[in-house]
């Protein structure tokens, strides 16, 4: 197919020299910068529930700018005022400059790899094993740099932000000819944009060993790549879309996309309402009388015995009065 329109799944460079404009003009595509991922920091929250005290370290190792980006954010959010003793340990000269962002630039403090790859850092490491390292990553991250696990260098790793799909909304136009992957998560978030997607004839190019990978679990057909004869992606684009110059133009292919509507919640059932079946009242229970509180009963029964106990008092008074006539008779 020929090629007009190209996705690069990445931010649009900020240099003019960038060789993807070359290709525009040679032959007159359009290419379209459109990043699939997206970084995400983790909240100081998040983070305190990792159990990381960063106090507790003497030394920073960073292998990208979003890592330094997100320290430095997370001491703030922390209350951590980083110390003018910390040493930083970065994987380019390019990194060791942008800490000048946040810190003064002091080269004493500050080290990094003379030949821009990670494992020149690790002799670095090594000469300063006193230093107790924190290492900012990613949730996902490629092992740029191995680090002995052996103890003779104390390093923590500290997942301090993420990579989270940035999905195609369904008011994006996706009418390319070719798409350019360059990772695991680009692939899959192309996947969760378009669930059943269909390759049918856009050539899909890919960077990376784990992304070619990830592109043949989903049942994707890998068209172009790095190799001997084009060392970069630009250098395998360029060779093919020269290879196919002369095809004919086809129609593309309009993908399914995802569905961003809320799901219909079924119909509830009305219920039918049952008449209401009367119930027959019980007859009437006549109340019982209720006993004389004991207090009554105990008043009764005082009440009787001193009546008793007066009655014999006049009875033996008037006996006493009968007594006394007689002795006056017999004398």
């Amino acid at each position: 197919m020929k090629i007009k329109k190209i996705l690069v799944s990445q931010p649009k460079p900020s240099s003019e020299k960038s060789p993807y404009f070359d290709l525009e003009r040679k032959y007159g595509v359009e290419v379209v910068f459109r990043p699939f991922i997206k970084i995400e920091g983790l909240t100081s929250r998040e983070f305190r529930q990792s159990k990381i005290p960063i106090t507790n370290h003497t030394a920073v190792i960073f292998t990208a700018r979003t890592a330094v980006d997100h320290y430095f954010r997370l001491c703030k959010e922390l209350r951590f005022n980083v110390p003018d003793t910390m040493k930083y340990f970065c994987v380019s000269e390019t990194i060791a400059h942008y800490l000048q962002k946040y810190i003064i630039y002091r080269k004493r403090k500050i080290f990094y790899s003379e030949t821009g790859h990670a494992e020149a850092l690790l002799p670095l490491l090594a000469k300063h094993n006193k230093e107790t390292y924190i290492y900012p990553i990613s949730d996902v991250h490629d092992q740029k740099l191995h680090i002995p696990e052996d103890g003779s260098i104390k390093f923590t790793k500290a997942i301090m932000y993420r990579t989270v799909s940035n999905v195609i909304r369904n008011d994006e136009e996706f009418d390319y000819d070719m798409i350019i992957l360059f990772t695991p998560s680009g692939v899959k978030s192309l996947m969760q944009s378009f669930p059943n997607f269909k390759q049918g004839n856009i050539a899909i190019g890919a960077m990376g060993n784990k992304t070619i990978v990830e592109l043949k679990n989903n049942g994707l057909r890998l068209d172009l790549t790095t190799s001997p004869k084009a060392p970069s992606i630009a250098a395998a684009m360029d060779q093919y879309i020269k290879e196919h110059l002369d095809d004919p133009e086809e129609e593309r292919i309009v993908q399914e996309r995802f569905s961003d509507k809320p799901e219909a919640q079924p119909k509830e059932e009305k219920k039918v309402e049952q008449p209401k079946v009367e119930e027959k009242k019980a007859p009437a229970v006549k109340p019982v009388a209720k006993k004389a509180p004991a207090k009554r009963t105990a008043t009764k029964k005082a009440t009787t015995t001193k009546k008793a106990g007066t009655t014999k008092k006049a009875a033996t008074k008037k006996a006493a009065t009968a007594k006394k006539a007689t002795k006056k008779a017999e004398k």
